[in-house]
């Protein structure tokens, strides 16, 4: 109260404060249009199928010895056999599933880059890609027990799991994931060929012809597998989030001289790295004692990373030159990538109906040169068919179903607008 005049004069009283208005919902973050997607990590997705189906072919060849790379013996093999030997530890074992890693690295930023652009706050981004992760462990347990326990699927969700928050947002988490996780690699790859024993399957349950008792051994050794593999494989992870964080594959034209200068300097170091352990899989050169055959393995081992870098770096090299106008190889090659959750777990089924012994028995007596041929084949006709069925746009049934897991409960649910942590590219977004 005031007073003027003489008398009392009411000052008004103020307006009491509105509510606050609460943030507009964003709808959840989806899946990208296959449309959107970037050429490039599809690109080498779909070429490293070929890569992961000769990695894995000559793993079903036993009931003969075996070298410390699970090729059969120079002298269970012909010429060729091993020739192919030699070139394939060179060039795709060791290089293949770092190179796979590194794009899951790259896929899972990727992810959580459009759960943040859809307002999601750190929390959700977290839960969003632990979630997706809870899934691959529940289909590579499937595919591990039923039919391959090499099994890759599995490893990648427990990683997805375990580091979801220092993957899609932790500069310095990464760097120590990295460092770490190099570490592991060379320490188990030299453990490896200090204690190697000989056998005659590197994989007991692929000498089974017992289906029953193969699936019990692949129960043991996909869940041994999936709880060790974590620890060979973060690093190229890390490596691959951190490329996506730069944007190095969304935009290779941006980055032209260092696509060039890591594809070069990647794939030759991938070379020598790996050349004492590609003349012992030949049975050019035998490792006379166990220090010996560690060392080789340390080196080929941690330059499969350098190579992974390399064949990264060539992919998206012939998508910058590219330049929006890809031809039919190169779009053929990244429809299978779009499919290439589907055609790996095809590639299991056909190997176990032709090679396993359990199934087709071919395992037990062709060579080398024969399983790659079927590799071949096998990728082939899988690119064929995803092609074909892609026609109309439709996703690769893996593809389509962990979509439906991951955005299922939450694609009707709203999210509120925040700050996320997830580093962006230094140019667009894929």
């Amino acid at each position: 109260m005031d007073t003027a005049a003489g008398g009392p004069v009411f000052a008004p009283r103020p307006a009491p404060p509105a509510p606050p208005v609460p943030a507009a919902p964003v709808p959840a973050a989806r899946a990208v249009p296959l449309s959107q997607r970037s050429l490039a990590p599809d690109v080498a997705r779909g070429a490293m199928l070929l890569l992961i189906a000769l990695a894995n072919a000559h793993i079903y060849l036993v009931g003969r010895a075996v070298t410390p790379t699970a090729y059969p013996v120079a002298e269970a093999g012909s010429a060729l056999d091993r020739w192919v030997a030699f070139a394939q530890t060179l060039l795709v074992d060791g290089r293949a599933y770092p190179m796979f890693s590194l794009l899951f690295g790259y896929g899972l930023v990727q992810l959580a880059r459009r759960r943040q652009q859809a307002g999601g706050d750190p929390a959700s981004v977290r839960g969003l890609v632990r979630r997706r992760g809870g899934w691959m462990i529940l289909i590579g347990a499937l595919h591990g027990i039923l039919l391959w326990s090499g099994d890759i699927i599995g490893a990648y969700g427990l990683v997805a799991v375990l580091f979801a928050g220092v993957l899609v947002g932790h500069r310095r988490g990464r760097a120590v994931l990295v460092v770490v996780g190099v570490l592991l690699l060379a320490g188990f790859a030299f453990l490896r060929g200090l204690f190697h024993l000989e056998t005659t399957a590197m994989m007991p349950s692929l000498g089974q012809e017992s289906a029953g008792w193969a699936a019990l051994l692949r129960l043991v050794e996909w869940t041994s597998g999936t709880l060790l593999t974590p620890l060979l494989i973060t690093a190229a992870v890390a490596l691959g989030a951190w490329a996506a964080s730069r944007g190095l594959l969304d935009e290779p034209a941006r980055h032209l001289p260092l696509l060039r200068w890591v594809a070069v300097a990647g794939l030759a170091l991938a070379v020598v790295g790996g050349l004492p352990l590609a003349l012992v899989s030949a049975g050019t050169w035998q490792a006379e004692a166990g220090w010996q055959l560690g060392l080789a393995m340390t080196a080929h081992s941690v330059s499969g990373y350098a190579g992974a870098f390399g064949y990264a770096a060539v992919f998206g090299l012939l998508a910058a030159r590219a330049a929006g106008s890809p031809g039919p190889v190169l779009r053929g090659l990244a429809v299978g990538g779009q499919w290439s959750m589907s055609s790996y777990l095809a590639q299991s089924v056909v190997f176990c109906a032709v090679l396993a012994a359990w199934g087709g028995g071919l395992g037990t007596w062709v060579g080398t040169a024969a399983a790659s041929g079927i590799a071949l084949l096998t990728w082939a006709g899988l690119l064929v068919a995803a092609n074909v069925l892609a026609g109309s746009g439709r996703r690769g049934p893996a593809e389509a179903l962990l979509r439906r897991l991951t955005y299922g409960r939450a694609s009707g649910a709203q999210v509120s607008v925040n700050s996320a942590s997830v580093e962006r590219p230094s140019g667009r977004s894929a």
